[in-house]
């Protein structure tokens, strides 16, 4: 497994509104649903959501209904662009380190974290501060991307951006949002965390997008905008027209499509 490289947790400039407008639809959705429905069944009044983004999944646990939810990110542009589009008695927004949680010991009766263990460069940290802060019995709810190879769209556009530029390859997907997805190290950094009675299941889904959508989305609204303008090459321009060309060529012109997969995590803090 590769680690997470400097800024690959860094959604800043444009990124958040990209990432909320193209890829939350995109790709997000859908795990947000199923994830908050696995939260549904634990008996949970005070929730804690780490990594939060732009509120795809705090918005399904709004659903819920009958809970209080603070919602975190390290990254203060995302928790300001989530709290601007929802606004609930029920929610308080905070920018917050998972690996350095700002709150007291067994305050909450779950953590739920979607898409945001793969960023933590501490696994066993971030997990030994959601156990830190969970009650007796509480839940840790979670999901991650499975490889790379069973999500169409990413794998597409590393392939091409690699091809057009073999001597500085731009592997972010590969590294970090998709590098994260061995179940039995998962499982084994989160009973190191302490944690027991850990669920398992890899899940799959479908995206829907054009050529156009999945290349800005992928290519502007994650942190891989970050390494293409670093890039002695390439510029975000460029690669987004790289992206688009071989999104068409694989999908044609329309819309189209394409399969995802994720493993959806739960895990207790002991009764004792």
């Amino acid at each position: 497994m590769t680690t997470a490289g400097r800024g690959d947790a860094s959604f800043t400039g444009s990124i958040p509104e990209i990432y909320h407008s193209l890829l939350v639809p995109m790709i997000f959705a859908e795990p947000a649903r199923l994830l908050a429905e696995s939260v549904a069944t634990a008996d949970a009044v005070d929730i804690l959501e780490t990594a939060a983004g732009t509120g795809a999944l705090t918005r399904e646990l709004v659903r819920l209904g009958g809970h209080n939810i603070v919602s975190t990110d390290l990254n203060e542009p995302m928790v300001t662009a989530a709290a601007a589009r929802l606004v609930s008695e029920r929610v308080h927004w905070q920018v917050a380190d998972a690996q350095s949680l700002p709150f007291s010991d067994r305050s909450f009766d779950v953590v739920a974290c979607q898409f945001g263990a793969m960023f933590l460069p501490d696994k066993v940290r971030g997990y030994a501060e959601a156990l830190r802060v969970l009650r007796p019995n509480g839940m840790f709810a979670f999901n991650v991307w499975d490889r790379i190879e069973n999500n169409a769209v990413p794998l597409v556009i590393t392939g091409a951006l690699c091809a057009a530029a073999p001597d500085e390859p731009l592997e972010f997907f590969r590294r970090t949002p998709y590098g994260y997805f061995d179940i039995d190290r998962i499982r084994g950094e989160l009973e190191t965390a302490g944690f027991d009675r850990i669920t398992g299941e890899y899940v799959e889904g479908s995206s829907h997008s054009t050529p156009e959508t999945g290349a800005e989305a992928f290519c502007q609204g994650t942190p891989l905008r970050s390494e293409i303008e670093r890039h002695s090459s390439l510029d975000v321009e460029s690669a987004t027209a790289i992206a688009t060309t071989e999104l068409r060529r694989r999908y044609g012109p329309g819309e189209f499509d394409a399969p995802i997969r994720w493993l959806q995590i739960t895990a207790r803090r002991p009764a004792h």
